[in-house]
């Protein structure tokens, strides 16, 4: 995928933020995403047999985000597409993953003008103990890497990163010990097992936070707060600098939420690291 072409995919799938869509209407705005090219010339029925929907769910797809009908909606793809800068010229692949990298990251940077969500994200995250991480798969390491930092500062962090038939048990420990929210970060292929944990902490009770790579993800029919970021496809293996980014500024707002209890946690652990001369510098 060309730079042009993530620039145009990310620009529809802005269309689709914030919006509270079926799994049905889902299909049909990924299928828009992933054919972001001709997205704008394509018929209702063409979108339709595309996404593997009826006709009629692209009209009630178009309706649910404001429009009158496809046409309208068509007419604004068609003005996303005109209206999309043009490619750089002469870059190698390697060139090319790296700014689609870019343009994710701008994206981010665009969506964290509006705070809200990041904001009430913490506070359903700070008011958790325990506090468990759901990643699998290839969002384990960032899960880990989330853990590890919001371990320093947050009583009870939980890192749930291996499937397999102990996962439900360790969520169900985490619930009986108190926890009444849930951090998922789920990136494609998007695990079942992780579709499915955060489905069973929706059925306990939990409040969910997920950190996924678009709002049409799978899993964000099941999450009170969704923090897309979108991740990097032009290389072998996928890219997350987006969603680590996204991570680390939810881990901030959860600082700034709770600053007198973390700057303690986070004096204590410098002494404790210069007694123990953990670090060289």
């Amino acid at each position: 995928m060309n730079d042009g072409i993530v620039r145009t995919a990310g620009r529809v799938l802005d269309l689709f933020q914030g919006a509270r869509l079926t799994p049905t209407q889902r299909r049909i705005a990924q299928t828009l995403v992933e054919h972001a090219a001709k997205a704008a010339y394509l018929s209702a029925a063409e979108v339709a047999e595309l996404a593997g929907v009826s006709q009629p769910s692209v009209t009630r797809f178009a309706m649910a985000l404001g429009h009158a009908g496809y046409p309208a909606l068509r007419r604004e793809l068609r003005a996303l597409t005109e209206d999309a800068p043009g490619e750089p010229a002469e870059q190698n692949a390697m060139q090319r993953a790296v700014q689609g990298e870019t343009e994710h990251l701008r994206r981010v940077g665009e969506q964290l003008h509006e705070l809200s969500g990041v904001r009430r994200a913490a506070s359903l995250l700070i008011e958790s103990r325990p506090l468990p991480v759901l990643g699998l798969r290839a969002a384990a390491p960032l899960a880990a890497y989330f853990g590890y930092f919001a371990a320093k500062v947050f009583p009870g962090v939980r890192v749930l990163d291996g499937g397999g038939t102990s996962l439900l048990d360790r969520l169900d420990q985490a619930r009986a010990d108190g926890a009444g929210a849930m951090l998922a970060i789920v990136l494609p292929r998007y695990p079942r097992e992780s579709v499915e944990a955060v489905r069973e902490a929706k059925a306990a009770g939990m409040s969910v936070v997920v950190i996924t790579d678009s709002a049409v993800s799978p899993v964000a029919e099941f999450a009170d707060v969704t923090l897309p970021a979108a991740v990097g496809t032009q290389l072998v293996f996928d890219l997350h600098t987006g969603p680590m980014t996204m991570a680390m500024v939810l881990l901030q707002a959860m600082c700034d939420a709770a600053p007198e209890p973390v700057q303690r946690r986070l004096e204590e652990f410098e002494a404790t690291a210069a007694r123990r001369n953990v670090f060289l510098a």
